[in-house]
């Protein structure tokens, strides 16, 4: 058995990643390594991609490229006071977005299986309601 979590963000508008990046900035997020982006290609493969925190800008061009409006795109995010973070990933033409946390996940303190998602929320929904954060939804299964 595995666990799934995550959280499904639905915007009024398209949005940037750097946007997003910034937003959540000011709540103590940050890119962290593996800074990576993927696109989904003809063949639905993800080809994460590595590369050093100094060459965010460089990155964060790249996923906002009007090229990729239409693919997946993702990044890496990090809560370096909270020291957890994860997956943050930007559906096609950029309304829609997913975070899994897949770094150090937080648990529930009575029950640590279970993924704090309250803690998440808080952490991700305030600073994305002035960007047009429409509505969310979060989920935690059991494979």
């Amino acid at each position: 058995m595995s666990r799934t979590a995550d959280i499904d963000l639905v915007f009024a508008r398209p949005v940037t990643v750097d946007a997003v990046v910034r937003a959540l900035a000011g709540e103590g997020w940050s890119l962290q390594e593996p800074l990576g982006i993927y696109v989904v290609n003809n063949d639905d493969l993800f080809d994460w991609q590595s590369t050093s925190a100094d060459q965010a800008a460089e990155v964060l061009t790249v996923v906002d490229s009007p090229d990729n409006i239409d693919y997946l795109v993702g990044v890496c995010i990090y809560h370096s006071a909270a020291g957890t973070g994860g997956q943050l990933l930007l559906h096609a033409g950029r309304s829609h977005c997913s975070f899994i946390p897949t770094i150090d996940r937080r648990g529930l303190s009575e029950a640590p299986a279970l993924t704090d998602m309250a803690w998440y929320l808080n952490a991700l929904v305030p600073p994305l309601l002035a960007m047009g954060l429409a509505s969310y939804e979060a989920r935690d299964l059991v494979d």
